[in-house]
């Protein structure tokens, strides 16, 4: 009970952060639209009309093939099926873009969504490995991106630093990213060592050390005894850009009336990438979303109202997602109040245990509380 205590007071602390996040996008949101002339851009909204269909047919396609590679990231003799992972990744997708503590809630909640399938540290350990390809691929999405962007339009003092930074920093993530895989680093629990050294949450970290490590063995023992899988995880997580692309070309077209150039796609798929993953902790991304795909509608020619015209289409496409995932998980009894605060019902514990476990706790362990590598 007292960790359930812990993880509800831990969610009001961060309430207050989401709704600043929130109020500050809605902010820039108001302000972008203003800048690009709302008759505008509501011209450009309404041109895309039945055709919303098509963009929701092709987003829905992306969550299936992210929930296809994550199911071929477990191993034997655990497999939750499709249909069960595709909910569970849209459930974990809805957490992660409405509640202010979604950056670390998102993953969990996907594994979390699978326990009456598989064990929750099958789920996590798989959960983990899939976010490893998809973010080697979102890697080499955004630095071909950038670099395209750079050699193709002549750019702004902010655009062009900004390319810069993202090649700078994807040439540091892939260095360090090889290193750990080669050397098979064990950073979590070399970050809880550290943190108990110096007498900081050196009880709770006591407790969950052995987890952690054991967690951080599955995940490269999958690395270790499954390589025949590594190309098609990959080539599912590019399929998920490459229909990224698709969805921009097509939003592109249906405001347009003529079909664009597939760099252009490309290019405003590549920096929609960059601001989900730099501003994840921004609800729905509101206003910085705009403000990048309109800068970048200026630079190729699409005009300001354009590009952020097809940031509230994206937005919507969302919320349309986000809604088939409340409605996910109603249909299960549970909210996202009740995710946001750990209850225990979510989580797959018995609701006023004395020996009650957090979240994140109750993700590494199996039914018999024994981690099996």
């Amino acid at each position: 009970m007292a960790e359930n205590v812990k993880a509800q007071s831990a969610s009001r602390r961060l309430a207050p952060a989401g709704v600043a996040f929130a109020l500050a996008g809605l902010a820039l949101f108001a302000f972008f639209v203003w800048r690009a002339e709302p008759a505008k851009v509501w011209e450009k909204l309404t041109e895309v009309g039945a055709g919303f269909a098509l963009i929701l047919l092709i987003s829905g396609l992306r969550f299936a093939v992210r929930a296809l590679a994550w199911t071929l990231c477990f191993e034997a003799p655990h497999h939750p099926g499709f249909r069960h992972a595709l909910r569970a990744f849209l459930i974990g997708d809805t957490a992660g873009n409405i509640l202010p503590v979604g950056l670390v809630v998102s993953e969990p909640v996907k594994a979390a969504m699978v326990r009456d399938r598989v064990p929750l540290v099958a789920a996590l350990s798989a959960i983990t490995v899939e976010n490893l390809f998809y973010m080697l691929s979102v890697a080499l999405f955004i630095f071909t991106g950038a670099a395209a962007l750079l050699l193709s339009f002549p750019l702004t003092k902010t655009l062009r630093y900004s390319s810069e930074g993202v090649l700078v920093g994807v040439l540091v993530f892939a260095l360090c990213a090889f290193y750990a895989a080669r050397r098979q680093a064990r950073f979590l629990s070399v970050a809880l060592e550290w943190l108990a050294a110096r007498g900081l949450a050196r009880r709770a970290i006591t407790s969950r050390r052995e987890k952690v490590r054991a967690l951080e063995d599955r995940v490269y023992g999958f690395y270790a005894r499954n390589r025949r899988r590594f190309a098609p995880i990959l080539a599912l997580e590019f399929t998920f850009h490459l229909l990224g692309v698709a969805e921009a070309y097509a939003t592109l077209w249906l405001m347009g009336g003529a079909p664009p150039t597939l760099l252009a796609a490309f290019l405003f798929e590549s920096v929609n990438r960059v601001i989900t993953m730099v501003f994840k902790f921004v609800p729905l991304r509101a206003g910085v979303d705009e403000a990048g795909t309109g800068a970048l509608g200026r630079v190729l020619g699409f005009g300001v109202d354009a590009g952020v015209a097809l940031a509230i289409v994206r937005k919507a496409r969302m919320l349309f997602w986000m809604s088939v995932g409340v409605g996910l998980l109603v249909r299960r009894g549970l909210s996202l109040r009740a995710i946001a605060e750990g209850q225990p019902e979510v989580w797959g514990q018995e609701p006023g245990a004395g020996d009650q476990t957090t979240p994140s706790d109750s993700a590494l362990q199996t039914p018999d509380s024994r981690l099996q590598t």
